[in-house]
């Protein structure tokens, strides 16, 4: 007999056991809102997934059985399991060839160890407990991410002129589940084709599903062509399904179309080294481009007009000539063709361009490279030139601008007129291209000097041996030759200052008799002279040596003096007082007088007075007494 509360109890079973097999699964997996009385599973294919159901029943013994159910409803009984007090023992009974087999964890769940394609099955989870039986339903949805997108374009030349839709490419997408979306794009954007077939465009598609159990997907593109497309990018992408409503994309490389269109228009130009006017140098290499937008490139004829008529000049696929050393002569019309039978009968196939030459003849002057004039004279030079387009002239002196156009005028010249003066023709649209033509312009006359000398390096001025840099410069034509009145002039030379100038220089010691004489040069040629004297003034003599003068001649005088003053005591003759000047007094009264012999004349007895007395008081005079023997 049944408890009383197992009424009750097998009412709570049912709706306890679909609450338990509701909550089951695997980290693995992912559920979305289940169907009522079953719930969905999914699963990236090769991953694990464990299937739930087990009871939450108060009886202690119970019986869990997994049934696999097919397409037409057949149940399968895969494993089982019952409950004996707290073990949960089980087996499994039929994997039905899976590999891995099932196999049943010890809380009931029915664990898949690498969900396969094979796997999308329903599973029905039936528990039993005592007279009550209730029972679940758990899907199990595998996904698989299918291998990389592959793209086959149609590498022939696809023309533009069909009025239907060509093969564009055709777009693979393997082994993936379920089967995925392909969507084909045009610059970046999605090309909205319809799968009706139709002249502008369409697309097929066709799924197969591999052996495996996945599927493929293939999507074939048809497009009506323009010219547009000839620089578009197209490329597929495959859209595919992800557990929890997500969704992934792969892309296949991006192609271009080769693609067959006729010539519509022709360009046709004069390439480098052409410059902005339209103008190439004479002797240059030029070439000449031709470009026709149609597709493959066709034939390019050049060809040049004269009298109306087209001489060919070359034929080619690259439109390109090239003019070696192009000469005057070959300014002219040139023009280009491109042969495409295929273009429309409205088209411009054909055109044209200048032939620009730029020349500059060399220069010519109505004088020599020379010219010579006299001081003060004047004249004119013209300068004329033949090029195209018409040059511009202009005149220098010493790189200084003179003036612009073909004639130079001089007049009253000097001799700072001289120099180089440079004819120069240009042309400011044809940069590079100008010529140069000169002459030299000789101004004669006598010579033009000029002097120039170091200053004292005392203030007082020059004293007797400084040393003076005199130096004097001349100009004129023929040059002057410059000539000293000393000797040690050094040779002529050109002058730092330029313009004509030569200059010697002379260094000597100055002296007293440079002084009054003074230092000249001379500038001479063939037309007269110039000279230039240098005058020093004063020159003092030099400290040391008016010392030694001084005492020269103070000793001179001196000297002077004391003979003097000898000779006028001698011819005294002995008289009282002669040469005792300044001494103290006369000889005492009684002192001996000196006797001579009668045969002395009265001046040697003179003299020998003077002389004895002298010397006896003085010891100083030039002369001594002598006793007799």
């Amino acid at each position: 007999m049944e408890p009383r509360d197992g009424p009750a109890r097998a009412c709570r079973a049912p709706r306890l056991l679909v609450l338990a097999l509701l909550l089951g699964a695997h980290p693995g997996a992912q559920a979305e809102e289940p169907l009522p009385g079953s719930s969905l599973v999914e699963v990236m294919k090769g991953e694990p997934v464990a299937l739930n159901c087990t009871a939450l029943v108060a009886h202690d013994h119970f019986v869990l059985e997994w049934f696999l159910a097919d397409r037409s409803g057949v149940r399968h009984r895969l494993a089982s399991a019952q409950q004996q007090g707290s073990e949960l023992q089980g087996r499994v009974h039929d994997s039905r060839g899976r590999s891995p087999p099932y196999q049943l964890d010890s809380r009931g769940h029915l664990v898949l160890t690498e969900a396969q394609v094979g796997d999308e099955q329903s599973y029905v989870c039936v528990v039993r407990a005592g007279a009550a039986s209730t029972e679940a339903t758990t899907e199990l949805r595998m996904f698989a991410k299918p291998e990389a997108t592959e793209v086959f374009p149609n590498k022939g030349i696809l023309s533009v002129v069909e009025d239907f839709a060509q093969e564009i490419a055709t777009c693979n997408s393997r082994n993936g589940n379920p089967a995925p979306q392909i969507t084909w794009y045009q610059n970046g954007q999605p090309l909205p084709v319809p799968m009706e077939v139709n002249a502008e465009g369409y697309m097929t598609s066709r799924t197969v599903r591999e052996a495996s159990g996945l599927q493929s997907l293939t999507s074939t593109l048809y497009l009506r062509l323009r010219k547009a497309h000839r620089d578009a990018s197209f490329h597929c992408s495959v859209s595919y399904d992800l557990p929890m409503g997500r969704r992934g994309r792969l892309d296949s490389p991006a192609f271009h179309l080769t693609l067959h269109y006729p010539t519509e228009n022709v360009d046709f130009w004069v390439g480098s080294p052409s410059t902005t006017e339209g103008w190439v140098r004479e002797g240059d290499s030029v070439q000449l481009f031709c470009r026709g937008d149609g597709n493959p490139s066709m034939e390019y004829v050049f060809f040049r007009l004269q009298d109306k008529q087209e001489n060919v000049l070359k034929t080619n696929l690259e439109g390109n000539l090239t003019l070696e050393g192009v000469q005057r002569g070959q300014s002219g019309t040139y023009g280009c063709r491109v042969e495409d039978y295929d273009a429309a009968e409205d088209a411009v196939l054909s055109k044209t361009a200048e032939l620009r030459v730029a020349y500059l003849d060399p220069l010519e002057l109505s004088t020599g490279e020379e010219l010579s004039l006299h001081l003060g004279n004047s004249t004119t030079v013209n300068c004329s030139v033949q090029g195209l387009p018409t040059p511009a002239l202009r005149w220098t002196k010493d790189f200084v601008p003179l003036g612009n156009g073909p004639t130079l005028s001089l007049s009253s010249i000097t001799f700072d007129s001289a120099g180089t003066y440079v004819c120069e023709a240009s042309m400011p649209t044809v940069p590079l291209l100008s010529r140069t033509q000169s002459f030299k312009l000789l101004v004669q006359g006598p010579p033009q000097l000029s002097a120039e000398e170091s200053q004292p390096q005392t203030e007082g001025g020059w004293r007797e041996g400084d040393e003076v840099r005199l130096v004097c410069s001349a100009r004129g034509y023929p040059e002057p030759k410059l000539s000293w009145s000393q000797l040690g002039g050094s040779p002529a030379e050109p002058a730092l200052t330029g313009q004509g100038w030569v200059s010697s220089s002379l260094t000597l010691k100055v002296t007293s008799a440079l002084s009054r004489e003074g230092v000249s040069c001379e500038a001479s040629n063939t037309h007269g002279k110039k000279q230039h004297v240098f005058h020093f003034g004063s020159v003092a003599p030099q400290t040391s040596q008016a010392g030694v003068a001084v005492m020269a001649v103070a000793v001179s005088v001196g000297l002077l003096l004391l003979v003097v003053a000898a000779f006028y005591c001698m011819r005294r003759k002995g008289r009282p007082g002669c040469c005792r000047r300044g001494e103290k007094g006369a000889l005492p009264p009684g002192d001996p007088q000196l006797s001579h012999s009668g045969s002395e004349r009265p001046e040697q007895k003179g003299l020998l007075m003077g002389g004895a007395s002298g010397g006896a008081r003085h010891g100083s005079g030039g002369f001594r007494d002598e006793a007799p023997e």
